[in-house]
Order: C-alpha cells, then structure tokens, then sequence
C-alpha cells in the first residue's frame, strides 16, 4: 500500500504489511474440518484412506483431498509423515487449535472463552455440574 508523506507532497511511502506464520492460520474451512474429524475418527491416515472415509457420506475427488491437505499443512492443521511411498497426514490435537483460538480470538482469555460459550448456547444442568466440578478441581 501507498500513502502520502505530507498534505501537499508528491512523494509516497509503501508499506509493506508481513503476515506472520501466526496470523496466517486460519480457522479452519467446512471442508477442512471434516478431514479434521475424519483424522481425529480414524487416525494417521493417507490420501487415499480419508478420500474413501470422506466419500462415505458424498463424493470427494482425490485431487481435492490431497489439495486441501496440503493447505492444511501450510496452516499448521496437520502433519505429514513422509517416511514411506505414501505420506501420511495426522490431525493437530483438538487443544492445540483450541489454545490457538483462545489466544486469537480471546487474546489468551480462558475467562472471556467461557462466558461465551456459556452464553451463546443454553448448557444442561449436568453440564453445568461437570463445568462446576472440573472449576472447583482447577482451583485446588
């Protein structure tokens, strides 16, 4: 991007805007969060293996599988063991993306993430009893 230095110069300063390996993950696309839940079901897995898991449920081209996890792997979702023919991809932990969503969404407020969550959706009162027990352990 371009701006003026001053009201009435000709001169132009760029600045250049780095995006950092941090701020380029993003939350993860629908398609990308049924291979997730496809990786988190079945486990470390190839191209092959989650296209046939994927394809249970409505068609998914092999070409798009592999596509999208080679994203994911640019976001830092998953990971690829290349030790054989075929590299096997394995889902990040479900805590490391939610530690992630913590920090970006809630600038790092454990606090801030559960009133939310406690507001935006109506929690029955055994969840509400689990949540209750799981604070009381935290605190001692």
């Amino acid at each position: 991007m371009e701006f003026p230095i001053g009201r009435k110069s000709t001169k132009k300063v760029r600045i250049l805007f780095v995006v950092t390996r941090k701020q380029e993950k993003l939350r993860p696309t629908e398609a990308e969060m049924a291979i997730l839940e496809a990786l988190w079901r079945k486990g470390p897995s190839t191209v092959r293996e989650l296209q046939n898991e994927l394809s249970q449920s409505k068609p998914w081209g092999y070409t798009t599988v592999l596509k999208l996890l080679q994203i994911m792997l640019e976001k830092g979702l998953v990971n690829r063991q290349e030790s054989s023919r075929a590299h096997i991809y394995e889902a990040v932990n479900k805590g490391s993306l939610l530690d992630d969503m913590v920090e970006r969404v809630f600038e790092g407020s454990i606090r801030q993430l559960m009133l939310h969550a406690i507001s935006s959706k109506k929690a029955t009162p055994e969840e509400l009893a689990e949540i209750r027990k799981m604070l009381e352990e935290a605190g001692s």
